[in-house]
């Protein structure tokens, strides 16, 4: 597959078609994680004062622009949106939004969540998720939901890992983006028993 140069410089040398796992693991030395330097991952709430990074992340991400009211939906879910940061640099973000179900109940619908190309697979979609499930337990919250563009495989088996399932088809509900059809995908989150 590569080739190592001798001495201290450890050249890679591309040999066959692994041209992507090349520039892979150049993008993860350069980033300090191959080389075994650790770099922090945090996550911060979404102000108004911050608000432009998560207008800057959503026009890098999604094919979709957002109104005004899915920023003031973000805002008002507090600590159900964040923003995570790679070092110093805001690399992805979630974004919820709190729904009133009849009955009095709370749902939390994911607008949102979506990492850089060049930070994914560091965990940090992972961690943006665990956040908003810990949350749910925390605050008695038993439904989870969000919609996926049907041809979204990766975002599919994303969220399959964490226990979600299809739940619903709807036909055209994206308009200016193909394929409009979108998958409802949700999880049912276990609700702690109280003790005998």
């Amino acid at each position: 597959m590569f080739a190592g140069g001798g001495g201290d410089n450890h050249l890679l040398e591309l040999v066959g078609h692994d041209e992507w796992l090349r520039d892979h693991l150049l993008e993860l030395v350069g980033l300090g994680v191959a080389g075994g330097r650790e770099v922090p991952i945090s996550l911060d709430g979404v102000r108004d004062k911050n608000l432009m990074q998560l207008k800057k992340l959503n026009t890098a991400l999604f094919p979709v622009r957002y109104n005004d009211k899915y920023y003031a939906d973000a805002l008002a879910s507090a600590e159900f949106t964040k923003l995570a940061y790679y070092s110093d640099i805001c690399v992805g973000a979630i974004a919820c939004r709190l729904e009133k179900k009849e009955g009095g109940s709370v749902r939390v619908y994911i607008m949102t969540l979506g990492v850089l190309a060049p930070y994914r697979g560091l965990g940090i979609g992972t961690m943006l998720l665990n956040h908003v499930l810990d949350l749910c337990s925390k605050k008695n919250i038993g439904e989870i939901y969000l919609h996926v563009q049907t041809n979204n495989e990766d975002a599919i088996n994303f969220y399959k890992k964490f226990g979600f399932e299809i739940t619903d088809t709807i036909h055209n509900y994206y308009t200016n983006i193909t394929p409009p059809d979108c998958y409802v995908v949700t999880k049912l989150i276990d609700q702690p028993q109280p003790k005998k």
